[in-house]
């Protein structure tokens, strides 16, 4: 039995469809930090350094000012298919960090 040119049409794209991510996309979604306890030259770059290790971390940006409470703030640009704001917190309070949402912070 032959198949048309039609059927085999309809049966690739059929194929192709089943085959791609008709799922949708992850949001990127950014977040700030307010991160305790980091009350040195080295806290920062270890504060970014176990932020970037979450897997679904696109970017971390931090900045520090120590005449502010807290000393340190993360902006954390990441997949929300893939991480959470629960485990970039835990990620930092892990590390001797321990983070909150900024008032500030968008979603």
């Amino acid at each position: 039995m032959k198949l048309s040119f039609v059927r085999l049409a309809a049966i690739t794209v059929a194929s192709l469809a089943m085959l791609s991510p008709i799922t949708g996309y992850a949001a990127e979604r950014t977040v700030t930090l307010g991160v305790e306890n980091a009350t040195c030259a080295l806290c920062a770059p270890i504060v970014r350094s176990v932020l970037q290790r979450v897997p679904g971390v696109a970017s971390v940006d931090v900045v520090e000012n120590y005449s502010a409470s807290p000393p340190v703030s993360a902006t954390v640009v990441f997949d929300d298919d893939v991480t959470n704001v629960d485990a970039l917190i835990n990620a930092t309070t892990n590390a001797g960090y321990p983070s909150r949402l900024a008032l500030n912070a968008g979603g």
